[in-house]
This record gives structure tokens, C-alpha cells and sequence, in this order.
């Protein structure tokens, strides 16, 4: 019984985090990343670097439903939102928000549920059945 639940969470956790950073990066896809190579140009590194935020936002949350490379999905994730923590949240880092919550903190949920699913895996409720050594 405890491994069911355990699984469940999981794929609570990965269905939560993958489809929440979906819409992000279908957004990108809609939009472009412009903004982004803007910021990341302004820190002298090349504007290409933009473009892996597909990476975080688009491959990561569909391995991440799928139950497939899950932890490197993960790993994706918090790859993904820590560059995103040191271009344009850094500042914020100290801020709370007017509602009296830490101003970045959904980025937070995003960096730290990125890192659980990276330590637990993609659990039995998974294509790939966890049974990979990256799920």
C-alpha cells in the first residue's frame, strides 16, 4: 500500500510540475524567446543561449508527463530555473510579494519540485515503470 501512494505522489508531483511549465514554454514556442536573448546578451553571453529554454520548458515537462528520463527532466528543470533565478530573479531573491509571500516563489515550487522529481524518479505510474536508471 505504501508504494501505491508513494507512486501516486509521484505522478501527481510530475503531472503538476510538466503541465505547469508546458504552458511556459508553449508560450515560447508561440512567442519566441526574444526577451530572453535580450537578457542574456545584456550579461555578454551569446543570444543562442536562448534558445535552451525549450530544454526547460518544453522537452523537461514532456519527459516529465510521460514518465520518461524523469530525472533528467528534472535535472532540466533545476538547470533550467536556476539560469532563470540569475537572469531576471535575482534581484527579488530578498523581496517579499505584496501579499506577504517571497516575491520569485513559484519560480521556487518550479526550482525545488524540478529536484524532487530528480531524487524520486518517474515512480511505477510511468511509461517507462521507473525501472530506467534516468526514470
Amino acid at each position: 500500500m505504501q508504494s501505491t501512494r508513494d507512486d501516486l505522489g509521484k505522478l501527481i508531483l510530475r503531472l503538476t510540475l510538466g503541465i505547469l511549465l508546458l504552458f511556459h514554454g508553449i508560450n515560447k514556442v508561440i512567442n519566441g524567446v526574444g526577451f530572453i536573448q535580450g537578457m542574456i546578451t545584456s550579461h555578454g553571453l551569446p543570444g543562442w543561449l536562448a534558445y535552451g529554454v525549450y530544454l526547460g520548458e518544453v522537452l523537461a515537462p514532456v519527459l516529465l508527463i510521460l514518465g520518461v528520463l524523469t530525472r533528467l527532466g528534472g535535472l532540466l528543470v533545476v538547470g533550467n530555473m536556476i539560469i532563470a533565478f540569475t537572469l531576471v530573479h535575482f534581484g527579488q531573491l530578498g523581496d517579499l510579494a505584496e501579499t506577504g509571500g517571497w516575491a520569485p516563489a513559484l519560480k521556487g515550487v518550479y526550482l525545488f519540485a524540478g529536484l524532487c522529481v530528480m531524487l524520486f524518479g518517474a515512480g511505477r505510474y510511468s511509461v517507462s515503470g521507473g525501472r530506467g536508471a534516468w526514470d
